[in-house]
């Protein structure tokens, strides 16, 4: 019997000794690799973290201590420990457990996360709301893969030591990829268990008020101690940069060590003013292919877990991000003004190649979604062209740089849009179902969606030759298996296509609906039912004059979009029938409502919210009735 079968809270991991810990460690491995091989997901980032988790939770008081979790895929370890070890196996599956952090899932996620960056700003606000409640009891905020290269992270270190030096927050600087330091040895452990002893605490503290007592030189005093202090740290830390913040600053130490992490956790324990921990850890720890390869163990589909070897089968048909990829070195070769930005995310959005071709013109900002498109907008002033690679979901964190720095002076940025539409097993925080309405919304912005692959690679043509703000957006997935043109073609602004012709029902489809609404028009012709399918391609501008015309003759109209209703494609058609004064029209609108969309395959949830063709076949037979 393993040990994780008898741990079922934090209570009973903290009646373990220690020595069993690296064995509870172990089992915890186990099974995150056996669940995950099965389910995909989040691998190599939760592997890295465990024997932090087991110490956390060994010395805190969690969910009285409230513990976060940034970005929240690191958070396996810890359902397992807080309750949710027999669920374990549903994990990211439709209806079970989330591969993020929810406050809905269970009392031990003190906060929702999902997007990167946040657990600081919300860590703060906690603390302070518990010190306002004369709650005494802690929060942990464990910051890592890359959050630090956000600014939010950054405005919360500086509110944290600016005004709040009573507060009861400790930061973990989980460091296991881009290490801010190279001095991770025995040394610099050693200098961060001593310093954060409690006694020397105390020793500290009252040594400075003894030599700021004294008459006259005591202020000069304490400022040389204090000076040597943090000459020592350093030299063999990088805490003064955190300390510039005011926080407390100890570490890096080894992650991996569960006595060190213990030691050191049970002393800043009794700190009372911020701390941040700096802990190192390896991605994929315990699992040799995940450590030989942590990009692509970070976020992994299934794979056999002897050989690490993905059980998707391939596919002759190429990704969406992969002909996005393609094709902006096929267009940089010709065109040198063409520059490629993107957020953290090189291989996500299929730039990895483009950077190796073009390392002068490719620039990864880090998880700075708003200083990347501010950057972009700077450059376009000059005359180049850069195209913005990022997903749907994080784009949302630089809409006020789109408004502001792009828009408003109509610059020349193009956006690649990379997940838009329901995403998957990723959830709520990843699924891109509002990008129609929060693009549409801004003066000068041009928003496509193409239908298949081949009209993704003519929409970058059409936004490299836009002389203005320009998205398109696709799905996570691979395409339809269209042939590709050699020299893609730019679409002429505003301008959707017929497919099919048919005088009982209009099915106007924008982006990855476009297929299904063709399926579905095939069911309906076998019904003996003839249907016209647009292929809209631009939410804005709407191709209007084809809508009017067709509504003239066809009052009965099916919209289609992967996205919100609200302020979306759907809402659009019915302003442009609105202003033609259309009242007769009929219009079923399909898209998602106002809710947000929960974790599960794709296919599952576009069935269960009506996108796919038995969706589309449902709702026009409600038109005909």
């Amino acid at each position: 019997m393993s040990i994780l079968e008898n741990i079922n809270t934090p209570a009973d991991l903290k009646s373990l000794p220690r020595y069993k810990l690296p064995e509870l460690a172990s089992d915890i491995r186990k099974l995150i690799v056996e669940v995950v091989s099965k389910n995909g997901g989040h691998l190599a980032s939760s592997l890295g973290v465990v024997e932090l988790t087991i110490a956390i939770h060994y010395v805190f008081d969690v969910p009285d201590d409230k513990l976060i979790w940034d970005v929240g895929h690191q958070s396996y370890a810890h359902k397992l420990l807080t309750g949710r070890k027999d669920v374990f196996h549903t994990l990211r599956q439709h209806n079970g457990l989330s591969g993020f952090t929810r406050i809905s899932e269970s009392p031990y996620d003190a906060f929702t996360t999902g997007h990167a960056s946040t657990s600081i700003s919300a860590g703060l606000g906690i603390a302070t709301a518990k010190q306002l409640k004369h709650d005494a009891s802690k929060v942990i905020a464990v910051i890592g893969d890359g959050s630090l290269t956000a600014g939010i992270a950054y405005e919360g270190l500086n509110q944290a030591g600016d005004i709040h030096k009573d507060k009861n927050l400790i930061v973990i600087l989980n460091d296991n990829d881009m290490s801010i330091s190279r001095n991770v040895g025995a040394l610099s452990s050693y200098l961060s268990r001593t310093f954060s002893a409690k006694s020397l605490q105390g020793w500290r503290k009252g040594l400075g008020e003894f030599l700021r007592s004294l008459p006259k030189i005591g202020e000069n005093l304490y400022r040389l101690a204090k000076r040597s202090e943090e000459s020592i740290k350093m030299f063999v830390t990088p805490g003064m940069l955190v300390e510039a913040f005011n926080f407390e600053y100890f570490g890096p130490i080894d992650g991996h060590k569960l006595n060190h992490l213990i030691d050191i956790m049970k002393n800043i324990k009794s700190i009372h003013e911020p701390v941040l921990l700096h802990v190192t850890t390896r991605k994929g720890k315990g699992y040799l292919p995940a450590e030989k390869n942590p990009t692509y163990f970070h976020g992994v589909g299934s794979f056999e877990v002897k050989t690490g070897n993905t059980n998707n089968k391939k596919s002759d048909i190429p990704t969406y991000t992969h002909v996005f990829g393609e094709t902006m070195i096929k267009m940089a070769k010709k065109n040198d003004k063409i520059i490629a930005v993107t957020a953290a995310m090189p291989e996500g959005t299929g730039l990895g190649k483009f950077a190796k071709t073009f390392p002068d013109r490719f620039y990864d900002v880090g998880i700075a979604e708003q200083h990347g498109v501010t950057f972009a907008a700077g450059m376009a002033t000059e005359g180049f062209k850069p195209v913005v690679a990022v997903y749907s979901t994080f784009l949302q964190r630089g809409y006020d740089q789109i408004l502001h720095d792009v828009c408003l002076e109509a610059l020349p940025v193009v956006f690649a849009v990379d997940r838009g539409g329901i995403v998957g097993e990723d959830g709520p925080t990843h699924h891109g179902l509002f990008d129609f309405s929060y693009l549409r919304s801004l003066p000068n912005m041009v928003v496509m969606a193409p239908k298949d692959e081949n009209e993704l690679s003519r929409m970058l043509a059409t936004g490299i030759s836009h002389q203005g703000p320009i998205a398109f957006r696709y799905p996570r997935g691979k395409g339809v298996g269209c042939p590709l043109d050699d020299d893609p073609e730019p679409i002429a602004i505003g301008k959707g296509e017929i497919l099919t012709k048919g005088n009982d029902i209009l099915i106007l489809a924008i982006g990855s609906c476009v297929s299904d609404a063709l399926d579905a028009q095939e069911t309906l012709k076998d019904e003996g039912v003839n249907t016209t399918v647009v292929n809209c391609r631009f939410v804005k501008p709407l191709d209007a004059k084809l809508i009017r015309s067709l509504a003239k003759k066809i009052p009965r109209i099916v919209t289609v979009e992967e996205n919100v209703l609200q302020g979306g494609f759907g809402s659009a058609v019915l302003e442009c029938l609105n202003d033609m004064g259309a009242n007769s029209c009929r219009v079923e609108r399909i898209g998602i409502k106002d809710l947000f969309v929960e974790h599960g395959p794709q296919a599952v949830l576009r069935s269960k919210y009506g996108l796919d063709a038995a969706g589309i076949v449902k709702r026009a037979k409600k038109l005909l009735k």
